[in-house]
């Protein structure tokens, strides 16, 4: 079981500093997520990667059905390869609210599951070099040499996963397990909500491997040991571990961005990451 944390507001510079202090205190990943506006955050995973030396970091998460596949490629890429390596990103179709919708409308859910996919195809055969082309309902590459960056790693991709009780067909569960890692989640009344418990976890985890043909695979538990975002039960890692999780995910957005939010933040990564219990 490896611990990180998500901070919820702050900019790229704050960011590194914050970085720096988790991996001080014993952390394994520090993320940020991506917005549509605001504190771009592939910049402050590139500022975090020259302040740290051992963390993962990266995103949670991207919305990757609204960015320009090529955009995702050029960014992981180059975050990958200053940071020697340590770049996760996590995608989902992404929830649609008033900081998107102000720029973008909302092209519905059957176009952005579209988008997500073509998107991660065009991202993972880009990053594994030229020449590399792909025709796509929506997107369409063709081969280049010009400027292109030097190959690296493909940094690795989570996605979310939520099962659908009572359907034969389980396309977000189908997506996690062609990646590389999975972001779990229940449809529960036609709304998405987090798995509860361990059993909830093995349930979805057991449904994704089952699609895979093997290779190393990470499972997040997304968490919130303050209780004041999720209550999780029971509400200490182990347990979750046995479930299958390699990742739990402190989530602290009820944290404010003012300088008392920021305060608490802080103390609680200087605190370390919890027992495994």
């Amino acid at each position: 079981m490896r611990f990180g944390f998500v901070v919820p507001y702050a900019d790229a510079r704050d960011f590194a500093s914050i970085a720096a202090l988790g991996e001080e205190h014993g952390w394994d990943g520090v993320f940020t997520w991506e917005a549509v506006y605001g504190v771009y955050a592939w910049a402050s995973l590139a500022a975090a990667a020259m302040t740290t030396t051992r963390v993962t970091l990266g995103t949670l998460l991207t919305p990757a059905a609204r960015c320009k596949p090529w955009d995702l490629a050029s960014a992981a890429g180059t975050v990958g390869r200053l940071s020697g390596g340590r770049v996760v990103m996590s995608v989902g179709l992404g929830a649609v609210h008033p900081g998107w919708t102000a720029f973008e409308a909302d092209e519905g859910r059957r176009v952005r599951a579209e988008k997500l996919d073509e998107c991660l195809d065009i991202y993972a055969g880009l990053l594994a070099g030229q020449p590399f082309g792909y025709e796509g309902k929506h997107y369409t590459v063709r081969p280049t040499d010009f400027a292109s960056p030097p190959v690296a790693e493909r940094p690795p991709v989570w996605v979310v996963g939520v099962y659908q009780p009572g359907r034969e067909r389980q396309p977000s569960l189908d997506r996690a397990a062609r990646w590389d890692g999975l972001l779990p989640g229940i449809m529960d009344n036609g709304k998405q909500r987090h798995v509860r418990n361990p059993d909830e976890l093995a349930d979805v985890v057991g449904r994704v491997l089952a699609r895979r043909s093997g290779g190393q695979f990470d499972v997040v538990a997304e968490a919130d040991s303050y209780g004041e975002f999720l209550q999780l039960d029971p509400p200490t890692p182990g347990a979750w571990a046995d479930a299958g999780a390699t990742w739990w995910m402190e989530s602290w957005w009820t944290l404010q961005g003012d300088a008392s939010g920021q305060a608490e933040l802080r103390r609680r990564v200087a605190a370390g990451p919890p027992s495994v219990g």
